[in-house]
């Protein structure tokens, strides 16, 4: 009976994570539907946004030409004009030096003749006719004017939209969590020389599997990366897990993202306990501080003031009920209350810090029972990291140590 309970209480279990799943993509099915909507609409507006001003461009430079030529008609019918009104004029002045001459050879008065014939000679010598250049001072020729677009009709034959990226593949195998550092490579599936950058996101979570849609955590963004392989540096691991995607640029639009990939951040996670610290301790779950007065009193009663905590009274009042560290009792209770961040040491126990990853102290004993940390403040204050990982370079040393330690395994 009890086998088939728990085997059934292990597929309502796979039945919830499942309908979990279903439900999650439920959700994102809906809100790409919606994304559909309002990115079509965006696309199609910017569309017809491009087309209008390649309309407007098409218009200005029609209006420029049409605007040349007229220009340049009107020039060359002032100088024709010009040059038509002075052959006219010539035309006339010559016609009447003509008739002039013609009357005069006719004439019998042989007295008058060479006087007449001296003003007629000269009449000739100063006439517009042989002053004129009968030659067209411009060409009724406007074949320079003339335009060609087929070229450009070509070029607008051939417009069409813009080549997006592919989406990025994240490599997995050469990818790397270690110290309190993630390095993300990635490839793309077909040679690409227009890519510009990459743009990478991330964000924490405690789901080991593909990203949800609904995460409490933001995506982190990182931009302009130029490289195909990425680091993120001095990273706090306060989770169990962190996803991942990349997608690529070019000078003009975006891709879609990689496959988002979930890598385990394993790490150590502390807090401090207040219920175990003495009564003059302020303990936050990072830090604590000494506090003369009576921190731990004074938030007690703060909180009974609000009606939150029990009733003050000398049975219950930390400052009689507990002892100071020096007296603590030390029961299975408290040690169970540590089971998750300890671990046994044979032979070797050592102190790093934990920003420079200097060594600050090893003790060589022989641990029989799982240690429990354990500090003393006394007019002073101190803060605890959470989240970080045992230094590589800290491995390496426990590593070179193993013929005196057998420890390694459990840090790591």
């Amino acid at each position: 009976m009890e086998d088939q309970r728990e085997a059934l209480r292990k597929i309502i279990t796979t039945l919830a994570v499942k309908n979990e799943e279903i439900q999650s993509f439920i959700y994102s099915l809906k809100q790409m539907l919606l994304n559909v909507e309002a990115n079509s609409a965006k696309v199609q507006e910017d569309l017809e946004a491009e087309f209008q001003s390649l309309f407007s461009l098409l218009e200005e430079l029609k209006e420029g030409m049409l605007m040349k030529i007229k220009q340049d008609r009107a020039s060359r019918t002032y100088e024709l004009q010009n040059q038509l009104a002075a052959c006219t004029r010539a035309l006339e002045s010559s016609e009447e030096l003509l008739e002039m001459a013609n009357q005069t050879l006719q004439a019998t008065d042989s007295e008058d003749f060479p006087q007449a014939a001296k003003q007629i000679k000269d009449g000739v010598t100063m006439a517009p006719a042989f002053r004129l250049s009968l030659k067209a001072k411009v060409s009724d020729n406007m074949s320079h004017l003339m335009v060609d677009f087929a070229q450009e009709r070509r070029m607008l034959q051939a417009l069409k939209f813009l080549p997006v990226p592919s989406a990025p593949v994240i490599d997995l195998v050469e990818s790397l969590v270690a110290d309190n550092c993630v390095t993300l490579v990635w490839r793309m599936p077909d040679e690409d020389s227009k890519i510009d950058h990459y743009v990478l996101e991330y964000r924490r979570t405690n789901f080991e599997g593909p990203p949800r849609l609904k995460e409490d955590h933001p995506w982190m963004v990182v931009e302009g990366i130029r490289q195909t392989e990425y680091t993120l540096t001095g990273l706090k691991f306060d989770m169990k897990y962190m996803n991942f995607r990349v997608k690529a640029c070019n000078k003009a639009v975006a891709g879609e993202f990689s496959e988002p990939v979930t890598l385990e951040t394993p790490a150590f996670m502390f807090r401090l306990d207040a219920s175990t610290s003495h009564q003059n301790l302020r303990v936050d779950d990072l830090s604590v501080e000494w506090d003369a007065m009576g921190g731990k009193v004074q938030d007690i009663k703060a909180r009974e003031k609000d009606g939150k905590g029990r009733t003050a009274s000398p049975v219950n009042s930390p400052a009689r009920g507990t002892p100071s560290p020096k007296r603590m009792p030390s029961g299975r209770g408290g040690r169970d209350r540590f089971t998750a961040e300890s671990y046994t040491v044979l032979g070797l126990l050592s102190f790093y810090n934990a920003r420079t990853k200097q060594l600050l102290h090893t003790f060589k004993a022989k641990f029989t029972q799982p240690l429990l940390p354990a500090f003393t403040v006394w007019c002073g204050s101190f803060q605890v990291m959470t989240g970080l990982q045992v230094p590589s370079s800290v491995r390496c040393l426990q590593k070179r140590g193993s013929a005196t330690s057998s420890s390694n395994t459990s840090l790591t």
